[in-house]
């Protein structure tokens, strides 16, 4: 089955006080590259990340977003003491000296910056945060395979409908390819005959029936495209057989087409033919369209 190179998948959670969410996004890339946005605080979780997401895509580039959200708690917060005493030191001294009869609040002394400090919070260890975060990951990983998984199943079905008109174009390539050399011939010896019946033949050599045939026979051979026929139809076939296997196939699709777009080509060359240039012409083109289409494959 094709996996799509493109996709996106998320998943979120609440474990031991803390909301983690995970963003997986993916586009098309030759090679598999990832980038990731943690945070400062788990950039330490990059490599575990990174060998997780490698289990699952083998190509593309993918992007990572790691969110995690500790909730506060009381413990959080504590009152300076120091600070807190040296304030209230001053601002008698000022009451003092300019004898002022406003008592001093104490909610104006905790808005007095350094008063009231928020506590680093307690960092966990790399292996408690990554009992957190992983399951997080996998599922949003899932999420990603399953929307991967629908878009290639489309993208099967339009390839396989391409295929089967490059094989239908292929076999009107066939029955049309014995009439060329037929048709040869019958214009070779109309153009002999009109030439004998407008000029002096005398003193020219005579031209025999085994010149004609020797002819016809440098004619078949330069034109010949039963081999071409035979190996672009064992690349259908192999392209067939690709679309049905479960691990990743984009490399091998991707080097199949080529080789099909140089089968064409030699069938265009050689054919010398108005209707096997149409057919020819009609099947690059579904070539391309599947080309493309296989850039996304993973």
């Amino acid at each position: 089955m094709l996996l799509s190179m493109t996709g996106h998948g998320e998943a979120h959670s609440h474990v031991g006080g803390r909301a983690i969410a995970v963003d997986v996004r993916t586009v098309n890339n030759k090679y598999f590259k990832v980038s990731m946005r943690t945070g400062d605080r788990y950039t330490a979780l990059e490599p575990l990340i990174e060998a997780t997401v490698r289990q699952q895509v083998r190509r593309g580039t993918v992007q990572v977003e790691l969110r995690v959200e500790r909730e506060a708690t009381p413990d959080d917060y504590r009152l300076n003491e120091t600070v807190l005493a040296s304030y209230r030191r001053q601002l008698e001294s000022i009451e003092q000296h300019l004898r002022l009869t406003e008592p001093i609040r104490l909610e104006s002394l905790l808005a007095l910056p350094g008063v009231v400090e928020e506590r680093a919070a307690v960092r966990a260890s790399e292996d408690t945060l990554w009992l957190a975060v992983e399951p997080v990951l996998r599922e949003a990983l899932d999420n990603l395979d399953r929307m991967r998984r629908e878009e290639g199943r489309a993208m099967s079905a339009d390839l396989r409908g391409n295929r089967e008109l490059v094989a239908a174009a292929l076999d009107r390539i066939e029955l049309r390819a014995p009439l060329v050399v037929a048709l040869y011939r019958t214009r070779l010896l109309e153009r002999i005959n009109n030439w004998l019946q407008g000029v002096d033949t005398t003193g020219i050599p005579a031209i025999t029936p085994t010149d004609v045939v020797r002819e016809v026979g440098l004619f078949t051979d330069r034109s010949d495209i039963s081999e071409e026929i035979v190996r672009l139809r064992s690349h259908l076939s192999q392209f067939d057989s690709l679309l049905q296997q479960a691990e990743p196939t984009g490399r091998k699709l991707d080097f199949l087409i080529q080789e099909m777009f140089r089968e064409t080509n030699t069938i265009g060359s050689k054919a010398n033919d108005v209707e096997i240039a149409r057919e020819v012409i009609e099947i690059k083109t579904l070539i391309e369209r599947m080309r493309e289409m296989i850039q996304n494959v993973e």
